[in-house]
């Protein structure tokens, strides 16, 4: 990948104030909640079909692996995507207000450039 692919990494605790206020919404209120969310998602991903260069997905359950070996954890990472764009600002504007967290009960998304491996 070249530097103007930036990865963006979705991030949301299941035990933060924000998750727990969403699981203690009654049943039908969360349904159409994730109804109005995952329309809102698809429209997002329309309109920046073009800057998206791998849709990514949600993050499942996590192994560390380290000269210790390998364990499970529990982190803040809950979904990625890789998106193109003209600078590092350009690619963090994709994303304000983003259904991630403006109707799910995500916390943020995080972009961080994809750069060039040393001497490659």
């Amino acid at each position: 990948m070249t530097t103007d692919a930036y990865l963006a990494v979705f991030t949301g605790g299941k035990h933060s104030p924000r998750m727990k206020e969403w699981m203690a919404l009654p049943e039908a209120e969360r349904r159409a909640r994730e109804q109005k969310g995952m329309a809102a998602w698809k429209a997002w991903a329309e309109k920046h079909g073009a800057e998206t260069v791998f849709m990514g997905g949600p993050l499942g359950k996590t192994k560390k692996v380290s000269a210790g070996g390998a364990e499970d954890i529990s982190n803040h990472l809950a979904g990625f995507m890789v998106v193109r764009a003209a600078s590092h600002e350009a690619a963090a504007k994709l994303f304000e207000n983003h259904p991630h967290f403006a109707i799910f009960p995500g916390e943020a998304v995080e972009i961080m450039p994809v750069l060039p491996v040393p001497g490659a």
